[in-house]
């Protein structure tokens, strides 16, 4: 009965999803495939071609999504939080998620002006040129210091227009190579930005889509939680039970289960992968034997 309710609903369901074009197009297919759900693009296509009937994806740039998504284009679709604030879009803010590009934490806007410059301060920004992509940002940042400043927007490269053409810039940066490379230094930052993952106020209203858009944020969350993290077991003497437990990191309380015979018990627990190099030293010294190490692809509290 519940498999011929399901082939209906996808009859007659379906959630229109947007996926970021760009520089997070990657990690954020790569994260989907990590929860569960297989994305791909045709060579030249915007159309995304996926493995669950109910979704309909395609790719749009992060710019335009939160802005798509209030229009009710999309029922839901993941962009920055600096986009959805630059946009001003009125979305339902589902879930944050924290992922960009190359790691797994929030990106930073900086405000940044040539090494050589005298600026110190947003102060010494006074009757300056400013450029940058976040227009809306930049300027509500200058408001709430009280400083008056010519604000243009950059169509990219931002980095190679300080100091010919402007005295500073705003600029998105994970790291800060890209700017110290072009001999920028950050003399503040606006905002942290992190991938969220957003709903049309109708969708959200819309008993099957908000489902659906909920159990696609609990996936995600669940690969993202797994980030950098790897499943131990082992078998382990009654005798060293309590050392072995002692020298775990448990993500929670271990599991541990009695083995046949009553000497032995299994154990099972989460770990930080970067534990691993002298966390089974040191369990194998404690007594443990059979350790199996494996990758995990959720983690769901």
């Amino acid at each position: 009965m519940t498999k011929r309710k399901r082939q209906s609903s996808t009859q007659t369901n379906k959630l229109r999803l947007a996926l970021p074009k760009g520089s997070i197009q990657a990690t954020t297919f790569s994260l989907f495939k990590q929860a569960g759900f297989n994305f791909s693009v045709p060579p030249r296509s915007y159309l995304v071609n996926g493995d669950d009937p109910e979704i309909e994806a395609r790719l749009i740039r992060p710019q335009e999504m939160a802005h798509y998504t209030e229009l009710g284009h999309f029922d839901a679709g993941l962009c920055g939080l600096d986009w959805i604030e630059e946009t001003g879009a009125k979305v339902e803010k589902v879930a944050s998620l924290v992922y960009a590009k190359a790691l797994m934490r929030p990106v930073r806007w900086v405000l940044a002006v040539p090494e050589g410059s005298p600026i110190k301060s947003v102060r010494g920004l006074k009757g300056k040129r400013i450029a940058t992509e976040v227009v809306n940002i930049t300027k509500k940042y200058l408001r709430r210091h009280k400083v008056k400043a010519d604000v243009e927007f950059s169509w990219g490269a931002t980095e190679v227009k300080a100091p010919e053409f402007v005295d500073a810039i705003v600029e998105v940066t994970e790291t800060g190579n890209s700017l110290r490379a072009n001999h920028l230094r950050i003399i503040d930052t606006i905002m942290e930005s992190t991938t969220i993952l957003i709903a049309n106020k109708s969708a959200w209203e819309d008993e099957w889509k908000r489902e659906k858009i909920e159990n696609i944020k609990l996936l995600l969350e669940a690969a993202i939680a797994a980030h950098g993290k790897v499943g131990l077991k082992m078998n382990v003497p009654t005798s060293s039970q309590k050392s072995i437990i002692h020298l775990l990191p448990a993500l929670t309380s271990p599991t541990v289960s009695p083995l046949s015979g009553g000497h032995f018990v299994a154990i099972e627990t989460i770990i930080d992968e970067s534990e691993v190099k002298w966390l089974i030293p040191a369990l194998r010294k404690a007594g443990a034997r059979g350790i199996i190490e494996y990758p995990l692809n959720k983690v769901i509290d």
